[in-house]
């Protein structure tokens, strides 16, 4: 159970950071709620997931999942680039997260 709040808290993250880019576009206190929920949501099932997963395999999942997550939403929705560049250190990050997996 502790793998899905991992990926649950995950999830906080990306959309935490996702409401961090909507409240630099926008300015509002709806977004900026939305940081402060979103992020909290992701370290509530954080702490979830450490019970049971060591920290240092956990953060390194939570960021990398997290950080996977914002580059594809940036892509998708905010018009980013997806130069080949950006792709290759993408798969860097996911490639470390599997590999801190198969080896714990």
């Amino acid at each position: 159970m502790a793998w899905y709040y991992l990926v649950i808290a995950s999830f906080g993250e990306i959309f935490g950071v996702m409401s961090i880019n909507l409240y630099l576009k926008k300015r509002s206190l709806f977004w900026l709620m939305m940081i402060i929920v979103s992020m909290g949501f992701g370290f509530v099932f954080l702490s979830l997931a450490m019970e049971s997963i060591p920290l240092g395999t956990a953060y390194a999942i939570w960021t990398g999942l997290g950080a996977t997550g914002a580059v594809i939403i940036g892509i998708i929705f905010f018009k980013e680039s997806a130069s080949v560049l950006r792709l290759l250190f993408l798969t860097c990050i996911i490639s470390g997260a599997v590999g801190l997996k198969v080896i714990s």
